[in-house]
């Protein structure tokens, strides 16, 4: 963070990312949030798209004649980190689930708690949607509890069931179909989070918040 900024801001290094896009640069996904909102606030000329993801925001922009410009403007903006969720906030999607994963009791080692400590902890906060990404419709959870930071496993498994609920490092998050992955598998829903039929597909979208809830 610059010296010269206020505490409780965001430093901002703005790179060109070809032509036609800028790259922000962020410490956290919780800065990555904070710069999203604010960027869709200030309808910034010629941004077409933002695309958030763990540790950056791309803003796509609709010719190369407006990078110069919106580069000077993004390297103005002082962006203050959003807090957590208070206590009161309510869950936009709340997901049912049946904790009886293969990886529960591994978690449970990694973490000191017991697998009923886990579920818990995993319940108990409410996850926010960082961002998106592997495949349509999974989306990175983020500011939950941070006793269930764990490890991906070495060897990803080759196929891993849809709906399979999981965390890894900071994240949590569900495998909208089967694929291969390699988190750690606490458990299983039913909620389908890409659905074509749907007016928005992806059940979960960035920004949203997230409330687990054991089956």
């Amino acid at each position: 963070m610059s010296a010269d900024l206020p505490t409780g801001l965001v430093g901002n290094t703005v790179l060109d990312y070809g032509d036609r896009a800028l790259m922000v640069q962020c410490g956290s996904t919780a800065e990555v949030l904070a710069w999203v909102a604010a960027l869709e606030s200030a309808a910034l000329p010629g941004v077409v798209d933002i695309v958030p993801a763990a540790r950056t925001v791309l803003v796509e922009l609709d010719g190369p004649r407006r990078q110069g410009v919106v580069r000077r403007r993004l390297r103005a903006m002082r962006v203050t980190a959003q807090e957590a969720a208070p206590a009161d906030r309510r869950a936009d999607v709340v997901i049912d689930v049946a904790y009886d994963g293969p990886d529960l009791a591994e978690v449970a080692a990694h973490t000191g708690l017991t697998p009923a400590q886990v579920v818990d902890a995993h319940t108990s906060t409410l996850w926010r949607v960082g961002f998106s990404g592997f495949a349509p419709g999974f989306a990175y959870l983020v500011e939950g509890d941070p006793r269930l930071r764990v490890p991906r496993h070495r060897e990803p498994r080759t196929s891993v069931p849809a709906g399979s609920v999981a965390l890894a490092g900071e994240f949590s998050a569900v495998y909208p179909r089967r694929s291969p992955g390699g988190w750690q598998l606490i458990g299983r829903t039913d909620a389908v989070l890409w659905d074509l039929a749907r007016p928005v597909p992806a059940l979960l979208t960035q920004g949203m918040w997230v409330q687990f809830r054991a089956a």
